[in-house]
């Protein structure tokens, strides 16, 4: 259950107003400027982007992780604690409360251009540490969720799920972006319902952690 929920904040984090609108943007980057070919060069520049912001997000899973076994005593504690952060970052995404780092963008002043793969896999490192204050609030829950694992390679692996819910998307529309036009614009035209229902979904999580229930679940499912 701690991987579906990461995949999915990695999900509604590719459909959130910092992502979805530049997707085309990003789809012409990864096509490049050849004529022929361009599924199969978009294809593999796509994979390598996902793979340089998937690296990045794991090794902030491993680090979120380690913090949080050095806190496995004092779990009540950080359930509340981490539960109320969410439910925050929650609260904020339905519009009810505003956290100006979460509106903003740390965009940094690069020329990284992928024309292949390996410089694909930098694009998507930028865009890790250029977009996180903006996609901050689904990748905040994410770690906090790897904070409550006693096991490193556990948090890394839900930091790979979150990674896969947002990086998959962006590998299908590389592929398939003349096909998904209209229902990209169809999710464009309604952000304020989908804000909504992503902003209940964490504050849902943050009650499940800052009460326990989370944890006590994890426990019947393992």
């Amino acid at each position: 259950m701690n991987y579906l929920v990461t995949f999915l904040e990695g999900l509604i984090t590719f459909i959130s107003p910092c992502v979805l609108p530049l997707l085309p943007v990003y789809v012409l980057y990864f096509a490049g400027d050849e004529t022929q070919g361009k599924k199969g060069r978009a294809f593999l520049n796509a994979v390598g982007f996902v793979t340089g912001f998937s690296v990045l997000f794991m090794l902030l899973g491993i680090f979120a992780s380690g913090i949080g076994s050095l806190l496995i005593r004092y779990q009540a504690v950080v359930n509340l604690i981490m539960g109320a952060i969410v439910i925050l970052f929650g609260l904020h995404y339905t519009g009810f409360v505003q956290i100006a780092l979460l509106n903003k963008t740390a965009r940094l002043n690069t020329e990284i251009r992928p024309n292949n793969f390996f410089s694909s896999m930098l694009f998507g490192a930028a865009f890790a540490i250029g977009w996180s204050p903006c996609t901050g609030t689904f990748l905040g829950s994410a770690l906090m969720i790897a904070s409550q694992q006693a096991i490193w390679l556990h948090g890394m692996f839900l930091l790979l799920a979150y990674s896969l819910g947002l990086g998959v998307p962006f590998i299908l529309c590389a592929l398939l972006i003349d096909s998904l036009k209209n229902t990209l614009a169809l999710i464009k035209q309604h952000y304020r319902t989908v804000n909504m229902v992503c902003g209940a979904f964490l504050i849902l999580i943050g009650i499940l952690m800052a009460t326990g229930v989370f944890s006590r679940i994890m426990v019947v499912l393992n």
